[in-house]
């Protein structure tokens, strides 16, 4: 499951690289933020809980850093250097530093202790040499994915990693092959899609064509007077679906001009922003339309905007799609 949150992660960050103008004004906790956070915290965690506090007093500011759970816990090796629990764990703590050849070094010892034996530690020397070569897969790591395989044929990150790279190297069957496992092993649905869609480019399967649903709501647009009063030019007008409870990322956003308002834009799952992630999906949801004076999603001083909860039809509406009325009536100091 850890292997799921990371790719999860990555896939997310990808996308935001496209979208930052939309992500970059947030203020919430995105998840490949939370993974990271949680990531070093229990890596923390079990480092203190590995080394204990030795010749450290009780009381308040005893508590080690990173950096001096990893140096206590390379002293301790020095004394202890048949600890395999050890050595993988300080290259796990060198790779989180990003000091990939600390890391190597130190899986390196632990795949010897192991006499070649474990999976994991494969796997683990893999990703730090790849960490070295700022995400190259080499032949080196491309051998460790392959030998972790042939102890562990379901080890979801060697299927991973070991399928992208047959790909690269033009062998896309093995590709296929390797990700229809992958995909076998329980992947989330938010993985599934993305896995796929390479799986039947590699097998030259047509993809089939897309059908989404018509717009989910309607959204009648209007300046309040003082708004239209004080907005000049021809500015940038964002509409914005998100989930009120988590804003960012949006779910779906257009564009349109301040001088075709009055309007009414109509919103769909082909204006959603992240794959998987629809606006039919959703039960409830607040549109927000902005003003950009900066011509930037992200709300800035001088900026006007108004917002709206949809939460379904009217009862008794024969609107199709649903309407829901929405006045800029907001400027953000």
């Amino acid at each position: 499951m850890i292997f799921w949150i990371a790719l999860i992660g990555l896939s997310l960050a990808g996308l935001a690289f496209a979208a930052w103008p939309l992500f970059r004004g947030a203020k919430s906790l995105t998840p490949l933020v939370a993974g990271v956070i949680l990531f070093t915290v229990g890596l923390s965690a079990g480092l203190y809980s590995y080394l204990g506090s030795p010749d450290v007093p009780s009381g308040a500011g005893t508590a080690l850093d990173a950096d001096e759970m990893v140096t206590a816990l390379a002293a301790r090796l020095e004394d202890n250097p048949d600890d395999v629990r050890g050595w993988i764990m300080l290259g796990r703590s060198y790779q989180n530093l990003q000091q990939f050849d600390a890391a190597i070094r130190a899986f390196e010892k632990a795949l010897e202790l192991e006499q070649g034996q474990n999976a994991q530690t494969m796997v683990a020397l893999a990703i730090a040499l790849m960490g070295q070569r700022d995400g190259e897969v080499s032949d080196r790591a491309v051998s460790l994915f392959e030998n972790a395989l042939a102890l562990e044929p379901n080890n979801a990150t060697a299927l991973f990693y070991s399928g992208g790279a047959a790909a690269r190297r033009g062998n896309t069957t093995l590709a296929a092959e390797r990700w229809e496992l992958l995909l076998s092993l329980d992947a989330p649905d938010e993985i599934r899609g993305l896995l796929q869609a390479r799986i039947d480019e590699w097998r030259g399967v047509e993809p089939a064509p897309l059908e989404l649903p018509g717009s989910i709501v309607a959204v009648n647009i209007e300046l309040a007077g003082e708004a239209a009063e004080a907005l000049a030019g021809d500015a940038t007008v964002f509409v914005i679906a998100r989930d009120a409870a988590q804003p960012s990322p949006p779910i779906a956003v257009v564009r349109r001009r301040l001088s075709e308002l009055p309007a009414t834009v109509e919103l769909s799952d082909r204006d959603a922003m992240i794959p998987g992630r629809p606006l039919s999906g959703f039960q409830a949801f607040e549109v927000v339309a902005r003003v950009s004076l900066s011509g930037q999603p992200a709300e800035q001083s001088g900026d006007w905007s108004g917002s709206v909860i949809w939460s379904g039809p009217e009862p008794g509406s024969s609107a199709n799609p649903p309407a829901v009325n929405l006045i800029i009536d907001q400027k953000t100091p």
